[in-house]
């Protein structure tokens, strides 16, 4: 369990932290805290413990209207908006020192217009542009100027970059252009979110989550695990992965999505970005056991 993490979402919540985290575990991941008192809090039990913190971009609330940096935005005032606001925190996080800072991508999400996005869940509608609207040289373009400047900044500040994908068209999955930029760059690494993919690939005929997985897993720095079930509607979001919860009934395969994933990746690090109170301890302790045990025989 060395490669696993536990998230911390809004603040440093105590009680999950001596619940879900064990002193085996790699680290926590951090997001949208509101209050300096509870980084303070996570920075001293990481230089106590010995513990790695990640980052999901951002680690404050309140440095823009929107969570995320619309870092491929079309408008040139809204991309450098993003930029500006990534460099603020990373002044603020020099004294954290992060080992990775994770960014969802793309920014806006370049959706197909052959597909219904209804049930996806979008904060507004500046996060997201069709297809149509958006062509792949302006995608090249713009990932490419993304992935150089993530670069320099990961060598100043010392952090490794994580993209999390989030919705993906076809410039992603059919081609193989963003794989170049991952070994044309290589400091830049990928997160693959198991809920993400498995809801996509339920809305989305043209989608597979498999290729997904098996085309970017050598990528990827972390797995976000989770579950969830669908079948004329979504049930148990974030839900904590066990083996009861099986494919038959609506739930993510997520046995077979970690064994790919970590067959290509074996040192990938799995975040258990899942709702644990939702779950006993015991279920809980039962859900760490059960994605060693999957790890430890896919390697």
């Amino acid at each position: 369990m060395k490669n696993f993490m536990i998230g911390q979402y809004g603040k440093f919540d105590v009680q999950k932290y001596e619940r879900d985290y064990q002193p085996s575990f790699y680290g926590i991941e951090a997001c949208l805290f509101g209050e300096e008192s509870d980084i303070l809090k996570l920075k001293n039990e990481s230089e106590q413990n010995d513990f790695q913190i990640g980052i999901h971009f951002p680690l404050r609330t309140g440095g823009s209207k929107l969570r995320d940096a619309l870092f491929l935005a079309q408008d040139d005032l809204v991309r450098q908006q993003a930029f500006d606001y990534i460099q603020r925190e990373l002044d603020y996080l020099r004294s954290i020192k992060p080992a990775y800072i994770l960014f969802h991508y793309p920014k806006p999400v370049i959706i197909d217009d052959r597909v219904n996005w209804e049930k996806w869940r979008f904060c507004d509608a500046s996060e997201h542009v069709f297809e149509s609207q958006y062509s792949f040289g302006e995608f090249i373009e713009k990932s490419e100027r993304l992935f150089v400047w993530l670069s320099e900044k990961a060598e100043e500040f010392d952090f490794i970059p994580v993209l999390e994908f989030d919705a993906l068209n076809s410039y992603v999955y059919d081609t193989n252009y963003l794989e170049g930029l991952f070994k044309k760059y290589p400091r830049i690494k990928l997160c693959l979110d198991t809920g993400r993919l498995f809801f996509q690939e339920q809305l989305d005929p043209f989608f597979q989550a498999e290729k997904v997985i098996k085309k970017f897993s050598a990528y990827a720095y972390s797995v976000h695990l989770w579950n969830m079930k669908y079948t004329d509607r979504v049930e148990y979001n974030h839900y904590p992965v066990l083996p009861e919860c099986r494919v038959e009934d609506g739930w993510a395969p997520i046995e077979a999505y970690v064994r790919w994933i970590v067959q290509e990746n074996p040192r990938v690090k799995i975040m258990f970005e899942h709702r644990s109170e939702l779950v006993s301890d015991e279920q809980l302790q039962r859900c760490y056991e059960w994605v060693n045990q999957i790890v430890k025989t896919a390697q």
